[in-house]
């Protein structure tokens, strides 16, 4: 398995999509200072903060893991020790490619690990693409939250076990939690 440099990564796609720092703080809503202490290792993301930098690049956080150089020449079969990871200390997480990225491919699966206590955000977020997600390992609380109106939200709360799946509809906030004293691994499959 290889360790992606998140930072370097992200500073990467930024130039060739020709953005100041400023520009990507204004896409965002991050600080320009946050994003420069992104890219240089200072600071740790949550995945849905990864997720919104990735939109503002105009990619998808799967095309993140494209940008990202491989060691091992891109096949159909990615093996175990071919996968590329990125860490998120601040959600305790660590999300998988585990697939081949690009090629014409529609679908991005990758595997979210939660350590105890990890979370993918501070507060669900939404995505503008559908996702189905197997729980492998553990017990995860999913919060999915859809607007019913313009001033309403409905929040439900989903307590999956290992076997359960759910798909979510694209623009359906959602945060996961391992709430529990063991890794949770879920599979979750993004349509592009």
């Amino acid at each position: 398995m290889r360790e992606a440099n998140l930072g370097e990564t992200l500073r990467r796609l930024r130039r060739v999509a020709q953005l100041s720092l400023r520009a990507l703080a204004e896409k965002t809503g991050f600080s320009a200072s946050f994003l420069s202490q992104v890219e240089n290792g200072q600071a740790s993301p949550s995945l849905a903060s990864m997720e919104r930098i990735a939109l503002a690049l105009g990619m998808t956080l799967g095309q993140i893991f494209e940008g990202v150089e491989r060691a091992v020449s891109p096949s159909v079969v990615t093996r175990v020790e071919a996968r590329v990871a990125l860490n998120s200390d601040w959600s305790k997480a660590r999300l998988e490619a585990l697939s081949v990225p690009g090629r014409g491919a529609r679908l991005e699966p990758v595997m979210l690990i939660l350590s105890p206590g990890g979370t993918s955000g501070a507060k669900p977020y939404s995505s503008h693409r559908e996702e189905f997600a197997f729980l492998l390992e553990g017990t995860v609380l999913l919060s999915l939250e859809e607007p019913e109106a313009e001033t309403e939200t409905a929040v439900q709360q989903h307590e999956l076990h290992r076997g359960d799946s759910v798909t979510i509809r694209p623009g359906v906030a959602r945060r996961w939690q391992n709430l529990t004293d063991s890794p949770v691994q879920v599979l979750i499959v993004s349509a592009r």
